[in-house]
């Protein structure tokens, strides 16, 4: 019984509330990035930015509830902002000719995503809305002017 409560007690209403809806705005957040990404097509859509970004922020949140005083964040950061690195790089793909590489946006949205969900689970969800906010002006009004810009390059855009 002791093992039992030592992994799984509740903690109090309040560290509840306050655990259930940082982790839900976390997915809420990676969800609406991941909505642009589904919606045009891409391999990486709403699911996976949801599951980054809510694995993001549970990461943040154990090691806020391990460690109070915040000292171990940034090594908590940095740990997420270069394991999220290997997920990314399994989006890209080099196809045959020179300069014709895809995937970089979506490596980057996810990037993008965990930073949004680590925000979230630090607290700081006004960070990550104005992220995603800028996030998808980026990812979707952009579209357009990188489409022209490729068109007059000769070249695909991604």
């Amino acid at each position: 019984m002791i093992l039992m409560d030592e992994l799984f007690s509740v903690p109090n209403a309040d560290d509840l509330t306050r655990l259930i809806s940082r982790l839900g705005a976390a997915a809420l957040l990676g969800g609406m990035i991941g909505l642009e990404r589904e919606w045009v097509g891409k391999a990486a859509g709403l699911r996976t930015h949801m599951t980054v970004a809510l694995g993001c922020a549970a990461f943040m949140l154990v090691t806020l509830e391990s460690d109070p005083t915040g000292g171990s964040l940034s090594r908590a950061i940095q740990g997420i902002a270069a394991g999220i690195g290997f997920i990314g790089a399994g989006t890209i793909l080099k196809r045959s000719k020179e300069e014709d590489i895809q995937g970089l946006t979506t490596a980057a949205s996810i990037w993008l995503t965990a930073a949004v969900g680590a925000a979230a689970g630090a607290g700081q969800g006004w960070l990550g809305l104005i992220t995603v906010l800028m996030a998808f002006l980026i990812l979707s009004i952009l579209t357009a002017v990188d489409k022209w810009l490729a068109k007059l390059r000769g070249r695909p855009a991604e």
